[in-house]
């Protein structure tokens, strides 16, 4: 019996009801579920103006599945949960002055994140998509868990970096060369950051694929059986502290002025889903200068010559310089398959793969595939 077709206006009221109630949890407990870092990026508002749209599309888009008898529960997730989030006070709740508190989650960065990345990148990859595959594919789940994650623990993450960076940095002091590129303009000092946390990071990247323990970590990443803009998101939590303090090093003691890392920061963000998309433009000799998608895909190919090649996340002049660099000729070429070489050493989940690292390589019998 075929596998009944899932309907996309039920997930979609599904993930719009429950972001929308998290926004109302947001507005109730600032001090705790939103952090101080990223409210600086946007107006009250704006948040309300957004909260409204979610409410209302989720009614909408829930109503329709309802009414067209497709998957009506994961419909009535959706408008029960924006129901819940108009009982608990929907765009009209108020709140005092925001507290301050020794730690919060980012549940605002996540909402707001995925959003806007679904709403870009679920469309791009339907129309543009270099592999037709639905957004509910397998492993969808595990992957909104891994950016649930991610963004919910933001703080933490960040708490973790700098202190495995900041005593470093401060030891490795260069006066002479800090101002040499504090003089330079923002933009070219942006340039430069983005080369040399580049190379920082492939040179990392290289090691994970190399050293067999580094590499049971980064095989969480790796174990991704379809790629498209969520499959960046799996990354296991240890590997997400090694990575940003590997980058974060450099820039601390090379003395990059604060925005020009914060625009390095939003490349890092835009470029790592980009280059995991689902999109099978054909971008030319820009392959060549930037890395895009078909370039990062071949380092997830499940193929033994790309096993050592395209380290890059920004430039791939970098792997140029290592020696690393591999692209089929033909644009038209593709990686026919990602994933592990050996599907059966990570299992699935985001817990089981998170204790994966810690198991001695061992084999599993629920695997990703």
């Amino acid at each position: 019996m075929s596998r009944p077709r899932r309907s996309f206006f039920a997930y979609a009221s599904a993930l719009l009801g429950l972001l929308s109630l998290m926004a109302v949890l947001c507005f109730h407990y600032p001090e705790l579920l939103t952090s101080k870092e990223f409210r600086a990026a946007y107006n009250e508002q704006f948040a309300r103006h957004l909260l409204l749209v979610g409410l209302v599309a989720a009614f909408m888009l829930g109503t329709v599945a309802i009414l067209r008898d497709r998957n009506k529960r994961i419909a009535l997730v959706g408008v029960g949960g924006a129901t819940l989030a108009v009982l608990l006070g929907g765009t009209n709740v108020q709140f005092d002055a925001i507290g301050k508190t020794p730690y919060s989650l980012g549940l605002d960065w996540f909402v707001i994140s995925l959003f806007f990345s679904a709403l870009v990148f679920v469309p791009l990859e339907h129309y543009l998509g270099k592999r037709r595959i639905s957004p509910l594919r397998p492993g969808w789940r595990t992957d909104v868990t891994y950016f649930f994650m991610s963004h919910m623990l933001v703080q933490f993450i960040l708490i973790l970096v700098t202190a495995s960076t900041s005593t470093i940095a401060g030891l490795a002091a260069f006066p002479a060369l800090k101002d040499a590129i504090q003089s330079l303009p923002v933009w070219a000092q942006f340039l430069i950051a983005v080369f040399v946390a580049d190379l920082a990071q492939a040179l990392l990247h290289r090691a994970y694929h190399n050293i067999p323990w580094l590499w049971r970590f980064h095989a969480v990443h790796h174990s991704s059986r379809e790629m498209d803009w969520l499959a960046g998101s799996r990354i296991h939590i240890v590997e997400i502290v090694l990575t940003r303090s590997a980058v974060l090093l450099p820039l601390l003691i090379l003395g990059f002025s604060t925005p020009a890392v914060n625009a390095y920061v939003i490349l890092v963000g835009l470029q790592a889903v980009l280059a995991h998309a689902n999109l099978g433009i054909r971008f030319g000799w820009l392959e060549y200068l930037l890395v895009l998608p078909r370039y990062h895909h071949w380092h997830h190919a499940r193929h033994k010559d790309y096993l050592d090649v395209n380290y890059a996340i920004h430039l791939p002049l970098v792997d140029m310089l290592m020696g690393t660099f591999k692209l089929p000729p033909r644009q038209e070429a593709w990686p026919e398959e990602y994933g592990v070489m050996k599907l059966e050493t990570v299992p699935r989940g985001i817990l089981r793969q998170h204790l994966m690292p810690f198991q001695g390589g061992r084999k599993f019998d629920e695997y990703v595939d």
